[in-house]
């Protein structure tokens, strides 16, 4: 009897058991499914807040939706310190003594025949005067990210640190550079001329960038960026399109700024150019070369950071609230590459930087920026003085200086990546 009396209880037991594993598996799935429709609401919630009302919508060839939206509901508004504020239509000032491209000799201008260089949505209309084009973001885009919080915005410590003093920083955070900089004196905007390539990505979690960096305050808790330039970047965009991009932060990528307009701060006001969105024809091996211009200066007189794309797009402003040190001048100029290198133990992508192609290879193979210039407190463009470089490991990516009467100062930059130098 004892025998029976046991195994009942057991299976006793083992009913109460199944029942608190069933009910802890539907809790678990409540759970995950809570969670996922928690998540599915905030990404929602991001997407409404990002793509504004549109007066007009076309349907780029590659896939982008491009939103044209009035002036005043672009994101830039919704900053609290930007409630009330007046847009400024054009800078109080352009600097003196901008390079005059007509001097480039033919030999470096792109081939007679080409188009000149453009955005892909161009293709299939335009925006009305009194909007901004807006790069639509898709629910992907959002969910590609690490958390809806982090979508847009660039990882801390993705800064080159000219003669670092801890090398492995730049290590344990994957950036590679190969850039040309200026420091020790006060900074009021710089511009460059740079061709446009579509480098080779390894990873979708890696990118390959060409800008200019203005710089100011310590490479601390506290830098405030103003970046501007073209980017692959498969986890931002979803392909593997060369992209005009531009980026801000206040406090070393923690917590302020992010990606063209994925964020409140920057002002737009040019109808024809789209942050974020293709650049179209690039440059090829061997073959027709395309660049872009990209000038970003302070306005003496109300202060605020302008960036012109080009000869003839003024395309907006950040307004120098954004910024602690940038609020008076920036006190370094970077110009140069950028890539990601998700590669573990000290081992190299094959992301390319540039063209993939290493400095000395020069015109027509490698890539290049030239007619670099910095905004002085006069507010003219000059010359850059004492020009610096740097790169972690020049086997993989390099870059090379030179100046002449046609380009100004000028350096080619870039490289393959991993290679039998660079393992």
């Amino acid at each position: 009897m004892g025998d029976v009396h046991f195994s009942r209880e057991k299976a006793g037991k083992g009913v109460v058991l199944f029942f608190f594993w069933m009910l802890s598996l539907i809790s678990l799935s409540c759970a995950a499914r809570l969670s996922v429709s928690r998540q599915k609401l905030q990404v929602q919630n991001h997407l409404n807040r990002l793509n504004k009302p549109a007066v007009k919508t076309i349907q780029s060839p590659d896939g982008d939706i491009i939103d044209c939206v009035h002036l005043s509901r672009q994101p830039a508004f919704d900053h609290p310190f930007l409630k009330d504020h007046k847009i400024q239509m054009r800078p109080s000032y352009h600097p003196e003594g901008l390079f005059d491209e007509n001097k480039v000799s033919d030999t470096e201008k792109p081939k007679k025949g080409s188009n000149p260089i453009t955005q892909l949505w161009h293709m299939n209309g335009k925006c009305p005067d009194g909007t901004i084009p807006i790069r639509r973001t898709k629910e992907e885009d959002v969910l590609r990210a690490s958390s809806v919080k982090r979508y847009g915005r660039k990882k801390h410590r993705a800064i080159p640190q000219p003669r670092s003093a801890d090398p492995d920083l730049i290590n344990e955070s994957g950036h590679q550079h190969a850039i040309a900089y200026v420091e020790g004196d006060k900074y009021y905007g710089a511009k460059a001329t740079l061709n446009v390539w579509e480098p080779k990505i390894q990873q979708p979690n890696e990118f390959s960038l060409s800008q200019l960096w203005i710089l100011g305050g310590s490479f601390g808790e506290d830098l405030n960026s103003i970046e501007a330039g073209w980017q692959v970047s498969p986890d931002l965009y979803g392909d593997n399109n060369t992209r005009l991009f531009t980026y801000w932060t206040s406090d070393a990528y923690q917590a302020t700024g992010c990606y063209n307009l994925l964020c409140s701060g920057f002002i737009q006001i040019s109808s024809a150019i789209a942050m974020g969105a293709s650049i179209s024809p690039v440059s090829a091996y061997r073959n027709s070369q395309y660049d872009i211009s990209i000038l970003v200066w302070k306005d003496p007189k109300e202060g605020h950071w302008w960036m012109q794309f080009g000869n003839d797009y003024v395309l907006g402003y950040w307004p120098s609230f954004l910024f602690s040190y940038l609020a008076d001048s920036a006190s370094m100029i970077e110009w140069g590459g950028e890539v990601v290198n998700s590669e573990p133990d000290g081992h190299h992508t094959s992301t390319q930087m540039g063209s993939g192609r290493f400095p000395e290879e020069g015109f027509g193979k490698s890539s290049y920026f030239r007619n670099i210039q910095v905004v002085d407190d006069s507010n003219n463009l000059k010359a850059p003085k004492g020009l610096g470089t740097f790169t972690e490991q020049s086997n993989c990516y390099d870059v090379q200086t030179g100046s002449n009467g046609d380009w100004g100062h000028y350096f080619y930059y870039g490289g393959p990546g991993k290679n039998p130098n660079c393992p």
